[in-house]
């Protein structure tokens, strides 16, 4: 859409006529649609589905993530004018990507909720578009992937994060952030020798055979050797990628629940995204943002550039098939 046209525009997240191209609005004013995408249940001709989960009831310390889609969605006001930078193609300009809103449920039943978000995406799935989801904590990763598995069998994951989540828990009623990885492997929707996780630096005993590059790995061999051996252990098969954002050094992203330093500086993350491509990426997420421990909005901002390389990452491996 030209600049010219938006001047006869009211909210574009209500009002444009197509899921594709441009919104040139004000970045201060405006429903905050993830990137000024159209706010939209309607899926026909969808590829593309951004949603968010603010669901936080799940975390051993602080909780807040329940605020991360709305502030991932504000922070995301200020990137929807240009091309994204290091990419050959245009996701924004070549797929239609819509924004699904947020995944519904009772706060107050929580056993209710993994089904409830596995219906979520569900839906979307068995439309033709995949997802790109804003958390709300890392549990909900899990309920996540089990749609997935429904629908592409076992996952390679690409998992950045300071922690493992592979904490033994096998009860399947606990809803605990920490555990998510080890009910996915123990529960078939993963496949550990097709998984790694980049930027580990706190301690597990058993990581179920997923393999594991460090956040001193990341730092002293370098973003290309760390994209290399990530995509060597995924393979051509299908691949979710879950984004912790407390990956990231604490001087980088503060705003989150658990903390860790040593972690990767944002530069990193960001190469290693863009340099991912390639991946039969089907679908991912951006989990732990945490605004009320970040009042700069830091944090949030870096979680709209992952959500935004996860779209560009989606669209590529879309242009591949």
């Amino acid at each position: 859409m030209a600049l010219e046209d938006a001047k006869t525009q009211v909210d574009t997240a209500f009002t444009r006529k197509s899921n594709r191209g441009y919104s040139f609005e004000n970045a201060f004013g405006g429903a905050t649609s993830f990137l000024r995408r159209t706010y939209t249940k309607d899926l026909t001709g969808v590829d593309l589905a951004i949603t968010g989960v603010p669901f936080d009831q799940a975390v051993t310390h602080r909780t807040g993530t329940r605020f991360g889609p709305r502030a991932i969605r504000e922070a995301s006001s200020l990137q929807p004018y240009d091309p994204p930078y290091g990419w050959p193609t245009n996701p924004l300009e070549e797929m239609s990507i819509i924004d699904y809103g947020d995944c519904a449920f009772d706060y107050a039943k929580v056993s209710d909720f993994p089904e409830t978000l596995t219906n979520h995406i569900r839906t979307i799935l068995k439309a033709g578009a995949g997802t790109v989801t804003l958390g709300g904590d890392h549990y909900i990763t899990y309920p996540i992937l089990k749609a997935y598995a429904e629908k592409f069998g076992p996952l390679g994951v690409i998992h950045f994060d300071a922690h493992s989540d592979l904490w033994p828990d096998d009860d399947l009623t606990r809803i605990d952030h920490g555990t998510m990885l080890y009910k996915a492997v123990k529960t078939g929707l993963v496949d550990p020798k097709r998984s790694v996780q980049i930027g580990i630096r706190t301690t597990t005993e058993d990581y179920l055979g997923v393999n594991v590059i460090d956040a001193r790995e990341v730092h002293e061999r370098g973003v290309a050797h760390v994209v290399a051996k990530a995509k060597d252990i995924v393979g051509d098969g299908a691949t979710y990628v879950t984004f912790d954002i407390d990956c990231l050094d604490p001087s980088a992203a503060p705003g989150t629940g658990t903390p860790v330093w040593g972690g990767l500086h944002s530069w990193q993350a960001a190469a290693a995204l863009r340099d991912l491509a390639g991946i039969n990426m089907v679908g991912g997420d951006i989990v732990e943002v945490s605004p009320p421990y970040d009042t700069s909005g830091a944090t949030a901002i870096a979680g709209a550039h992952v959500a935004y390389e996860l779209i560009c990452l989606y669209h590529w491996a879309r242009t591949q098939r």
